[in-house]
């Protein structure tokens, strides 16, 4: 998780991923200092670096303004979040819809989803999980990162609650379970994709891929 956050302080990290961890720190306050003390870190090694000169500087930075790619990056002004919306404002705008908005779609009995398809190099879903409900197990060709929003999960490994962020990579052959006091519901983005293991997994392979 370490490497997480020193991606997202150095503006490295994929958008997904980006949304990702913007939202956690917006939901929970457990890293907000780690960040604070990464980013200072991060200035102090700045100011220390000798400066280096940019050849053709005013025509790299006409080049750059001129792009017709180029977009105010300046704080979105969003509506105040609503009490009955557990949605993050940075999320909710990334989205474009409050929960109650979202088109969930079945995947499997006690379980919805909605893809946002592949954004920049990454697999990304809202995952809606009925109270008590265990999803397949599965392992990853590639890292998941998945951000707890509503309710929680165990997979053997730890216990996520609202705010929480689980990690997993290759390594890692889990099979999460919702809590059974309260629906579960997560923002997941993955790299590579994940491979059902368990034989009742193989079986709901196809629709879950769907």
């Amino acid at each position: 998780m370490d490497a997480l956050f020193a991606g997202y302080v150095a503006g490295t990290l994929a958008e997904p991923a980006r949304i990702l961890v913007r939202s956690h720190l917006e939901i929970s306050p457990v890293n907000r200092g780690f960040i604070r003390d990464l980013e200072a870190f991060g200035g102090d090694m700045l100011e220390e670096m000798e400066p280096v000169e940019i050849s053709g500087r005013e025509a790299k930075l006409k080049a750059i303004f001129a792009d017709k790619g180029f977009e105010d990056v300046s704080p979105k002004k969003v509506a105040p979040r609503q009490c009955s919306d557990i949605l993050p404002n940075t999320l909710r705008d990334f989205l474009g819809y409050d929960l109650k908005d979202v088109p969930w779609r079945s995947r499997l009995p006690g379980m919805k989803e909605y893809k946002l398809g592949e954004i920049d190099g990454c697999n990304v879903s809202m995952l809606w999980i009925r109270a008590g409900m265990a999803m397949p197990t599965h392992t990853h060709h590639g890292t998941e990162l998945t951000l707890v929003l509503e309710g929680g999960f165990s997979d053997g490994i730890g216990h996520f609650v609202r705010g929480d962020v689980s990690f997993a990579d290759e390594s890692v052959d889990h099979k999460p379970v919702a809590d059974d006091d309260g629906d579960c519901i997560c923002f997941a983005v993955t790299e590579g994709n994940l491979q059902l293991t368990g034989p009742v997994g193989r079986f709901f392979a196809p629709f879950i891929r769907g």
